[in-house]
């Protein structure tokens, strides 16, 4: 007797994946080939199955998207249960999300333009706001304080991506040292000593002066 043969799977039928299972692919596909490249067809080759069978998971593009914005943002951030100092969370949620955008770099315009809209992003938010109200801050400075630290990483893992200057080209250290000595004195000295170029440096000096402001006004 002939052995039976599976069954194939109709279009839109489950394949037995998962939806994080899904956004994985999405995130590696987006990272090899960027994001004009996401499209449900090439996310569903990614995976070996039709492309309707994804909107068992996700539901259509846009929440594709959302979910690959959660990805980073939620893989990044500490838990912010109350139990660690607000600024301890915070400053290891900045960190840890300036380096979970610069690993998927092609993510930057979606962290931008898109809000916190998944439940698992929503939890980090409130998370946030619990630690942030529960240390003294009103509710209102605390959404200031999540959005302005989100805003500050986007925009310096922005400039990391994009703003790449070899010594020689315009901007660079090796051209900064041969401007005029009397009018540029100081950029002449700092791009002979390699001082102020650091971006991890120039991150933490400027992340530790958020946090100082913070505090200031926590109950000003």
């Amino acid at each position: 007797m002939a052995a039976r043969q599976p069954a194939r799977r109709g279009r839109g039928e489950r394949a037995g994946l998962s939806r994080q299972q899904v956004l994985d692919a999405a995130l590696e596909l987006v990272d090899r080939s960027g994001l004009k490249a996401l499209t449900m067809r090439s996310l569903g080759e990614e995976l070996g199955v039709e492309a309707m069978t994804l909107y068992h998971y996700v539901p259509n593009k846009d929440a594709l998207l959302d979910g690959l914005v959660e990805q980073v943002f939620t893989t990044a951030s500490p838990a912010m249960d109350g139990s660690a100092d607000w600024r301890t969370a915070l400053h290891a949620y900045a960190t840890a999300l300036r380096a979970g955008l610069l690993r998927h770099a092609a993510l930057l315009p979606l962290a931008a333009s898109r809000p916190a809209v998944t439940p698992a992003t929503l939890d980090e938010v409130e998370a946030g706001l619990r630690l942030l109200t529960a240390s003294g801050f009103s509710l209102d400075r605390a959404l200031h304080v999540l959005n302005s630290l989100a805003v500050f990483v986007i925009g310096h893992a922005t400039a990391e991506a994009r703003i790449v200057v070899a010594p020689d080209e315009a901007g660079g250290a090796d051209w900064l040292a041969t401007l005029a000595a009397d009018r540029y004195p100081l950029l002449i000295r700092a791009a002979r000593e390699g001082v102020g170029v650091d971006d991890g440096e120039r991150f933490a000096f400027a992340l530790d002066a958020l946090l100082l402001g913070f505090e200031a006004l926590r109950t000003a």
